[in-house]
């Protein structure tokens, strides 16, 4: 048993997708999380400045004694070709979302035709690509970036009743839709908010991929195969590097749960990189 916190971080609101998964499956568990709502979205940026703020994001968690961290962003697990380098060294894992999300995609798919979505960062450096390929052979991937979908959640605008949303996921999504893929990989911890909007663009016959619950199942079963479950927990901390009003709003709505008084801002840019 290890009573230390798990740490999540991501570049805004979308890693809470990680995080409401890890409350339901490890109720009893501390969380730490971090969003970097001062920066998002990450999908634009170098690869440079990608990779010194996910070492500044997981040094502030270290600081925090945490026993494993989830970097909760389909970018971060994109850009970083290796997440344990973001700990400099410290005894922690760190686990990103590519990996569990590939693989319950492989799980998923009948015909063997896969899409993949995500920020342009992402779709670009083709993580989700090679790790399908590696996987298992004879897949036929079809990918494309949705730059809108993280500043739309961000901003608050994903009901399924909003033509804003609508609109422009069926712009994103029509190509992939006609490839006749059975299997979608959400490959950015965002794009869950999004779910009911983009199920209603591909059909019911089209398998969404939840890339936050996906990391949540893999990180539970590696805290229990490492006898690293708390038992006496539960308490959810989050902190944000801008206004912890408009986090704390959103974040109610996706968490289904009050975090009123639990956000604090940080000054990010103090923690190394």
């Amino acid at each position: 048993m290890n009573n230390r916190p798990i740490g999540v971080f991501d570049s805004g609101l979308g890693g809470l997708t990680a995080v409401k998964e890890l409350r339901a499956l490890l109720p009893q568990e501390d969380i730490i999380y971090f969003g970097d709502t001062g920066r998002v979205p990450y999908g634009n940026r170098s690869r440079e400045t990608i990779t010194r703020y996910a070492k500044q994001a997981a040094s502030f968690l270290l600081s925090q004694n945490v026993k494993l961290i989830i970097a909760a962003c389909g970018t971060v697990s994109s850009t970083v070709t290796d997440l344990t380098s973001l700990t400099n060294g410290a005894p922690v894992p760190c686990i990103g979302v590519v990996k569990p999300t590939c693989a319950a995609a492989v799980r998923a798919t009948k015909n063997r035709k896969i899409g993949v979505i995500g920020t342009t960062t992402t779709i670009r450096s083709g993580s989700y690509q090679r790790e399908l390929s590696h996987m298992t052979d004879g897949l036929e991937v079809y990918s494309r970036d949705c730059p809108l979908f993280v500043p739309l959640v961000e901003n608050g605008f994903s009901s399924p009743d909003d033509p804003i949303p609508c609109l422009t996921a069926q712009r994103y999504l029509t190509s992939i839709r006609e490839t006749g893929v059975d299997t979608l990989i959400l490959g950015c911890t965002h794009y869950p908010l999004l779910h009911d909007i983009i199920a209603q663009v591909m059909g019911p016959k089209v398998a969404l991929i939840n890339s936050g619950r996906e990391t949540a199942l893999y990180a539970a079963q590696w805290l229990k195969e490492n006898g690293l479950l708390q038992t006496n927990g539960g308490s959810t901390a989050f902190y944000v590097s801008d206004s912890t009003e408009g986090f704390s709003q959103l974040a109610q709505i996706f968490l289904g749960m009050k975090v009123e008084g639990s956000v604090q801002r940080i000054a990010i840019e103090s923690y190394g990189a």
